[in-house]
């Protein structure tokens, strides 16, 4: 199979999938962009290397500053389809045709798949349509458009009549020139045209509810990945994006994901986004947000966060890198009035109607800030759980879950045991106050699902939590409303 048919077969159902209208059109488009696309990689290879190391390569990137050049490309290829959407399409082939060509080259390397595609010189002529190699011409390659040209087809001389010999030139001259003309006499003919009207389809149609496109991710002390978080409306750049940060940070999960359109289909400058998460690995514990034309880096260190925000600026252009400290927290404050609140919330349980979801819901209220590296319970938290132990026994077939949580300083594995330790500490204490010990479960998740920023003092706080949970020990079902009111429900 030659070069651009197995492109035609692996790249193009790829970039159409999920793809509903104008399929004819924009298969013939990717079949005409292949060879001219490959024709000009072989040629400037410093193109391959530009669109292994962007995430979001474009159209625009192949044809630089000459924009009317790309514009004129779009026309020969759009037929009736809108140009925005041919454009799009075209985009999204780029890296898909890059990761074929890396597969059958055997190698990444730029060089490699230069010389790649020199031996495929004759499959890229032939496929080159002819007023792809003027477009080329115009883009400064007129020898190898006209190289591509000798490639195709050879055409039987027609005899000419003897006349007198003259000066011998350049015999390519005159093809390039006859190219460049015929080139320009199209231009001007589409140009007068009458632009007539093309069809609407609802893939154009755009979603005025739009959110913009956020990119939120967190290190821990070792400049680790920690939480990741992507919500843009291209399913094809959020498998470019998880497929990047797993291998930057050597994570095997990535980025929970929402690509989804009710969020723009790419984020403001995303092209730099590889070079960004590059500078972010191994700086310890801080933040970023990218939303909307403004990144928001946070952390506790300021000179490192300020350090890193002057590495990021020069490669961004319409982006405002914004360095934010977090406010400071009142621990003391914060654990007091959660207490305050659970109480209030245990003394309005009638003790003769005591529903499990109301103690569980009560007990979530409150904060239970453990000192560091301990599981002895603070003797604030003890009134709360006093309350609670009066109301458990007071329900049949109930079990209560109590589930312990850290930050992620330190050691993962013993980080999980010092929660597993403060879960069971409550355990104990609510059986000491008299409930029944079979309706009381302790399980530690350690830095497991974190609720805040790891990479902030008070996101640290925030995480070292219990958590309480019921469970209906006749039907099986787990129910929790947390301190939000929001409640859950699974079995």
């Amino acid at each position: 199979m030659d070069l651009i048919s197995l492109l035609k077969e692996k790249v193009i159902p790829v970039v159409l999938k999920g793809e509903t209208t104008y399929l004819t059109e924009k298969s013939t488009a990717l079949a005409e962009f292949f060879p001219f696309l490959l024709a000009i990689l072989k040629a400037k290879p410093s193109l391959i290397s530009l669109f292994q190391n962007n995430l979001n390569p474009r159209l625009s990137d192949v044809f630089n500053t000459q924009s009317e050049l790309k514009e004129q490309y779009l026309d020969s290829v759009s037929q009736h389809v809108p140009r925005g959407e041919i454009e799009n399409v075209l985009n999204r082939s780029i890296p898909a045709t890059l990761n074929v060509l890396e597969d059958e080259a055997g190698s990444s390397d730029p060089t490699v798949i230069q010389h790649f595609l020199e031996q495929h010189h004759h499959d890229i002529g032939t496929g080159l349509a002819p007023w792809a190699r003027g477009i080329l011409a115009a883009l400064g390659f007129g020898t190898l458009a006209t190289t591509a040209n000798a490639t195709s087809q050879p055409v039987t001389p027609t005899p000419q009549p003897i006349v007198e010999e003259k000066k011998k030139s350049n015999p390519w001259i005159p093809l390039i020139a006859l190219l460049i003309l015929l080139l320009l006499a199209f231009w001007l003919l589409r140009s007068c045209k009458t632009e007539e009207t093309a069809p609407v389809s609802s893939s154009t149609v755009a979603n005025t509810n739009q959110q913009p496109a956020y990119f939120q991710i967190s290190t821990d002390t070792t400049g680790g990945l920690v939480t990741c978080q992507a919500k843009i409306g291209d399913p094809n750049y959020i498998d470019i994006l998880q497929k990047e940060v797993k291998q930057i940070f050597t994570h095997v999960n990535g980025c929970g994901a929402d690509s989804s359109n009710n969020f723009n289909a790419a984020l403001v400058d995303q092209n730099a986004l590889v070079s960004v998460l590059k500078l972010l690995k191994g700086v310890p514990n801080v933040s970023m947000i990218w939303t909307g034309n403004q990144i928001t880096l946070q952390g506790a260190d300021t000179a490192t966060l300020q350090s890193l925000a002057d590495k990021i600026k020069p490669l961004l252009k319409d982006v405002q890198v914004v360095v934010e400290q977090p406010a400071v927290l009142d621990e003391n404050a914060a654990v007091n009035t959660s207490i305050d609140k659970a109480k209030q919330a245990l003394s309005q349980i009638d003790p003769n109607q005591v529903r499990p979801l109301d103690i569980a819901t009560a007990l979530n209220l409150q904060i239970i800030n453990f000192a560091s590296a301990s599981a002895e319970i603070p003797e604030v938290n003890k009134s709360v759980l006093d309350q609670a132990a009066a109301l458990i026994n007071k329900v049949p077939n109930v079990e209560l879950i109590v589930k312990g949580y850290t930050d992620a300083t330190g050691n993962a594995d013993a980080n999980k045991t010092l929660s597993q330790k403060r879960a069971k500490s409550v355990v104990d204490y609510l059986v000491s106050k008299g409930v029944d010990p079979s309706k009381l479960q302790a399980q530690g998740f350690g830095q497991a699902d974190p609720v805040a920023d790891n990479a902030t003092k008070e996101g640290q706080f925030k995480n070292r939590r219990i958590e309480f949970e019921v469970i209906n020990t006749e039907t099986g079902t787990v129910r929790k409303v947390d301190e939000q009111g929001v409640e859950e429900e699974k079995n």
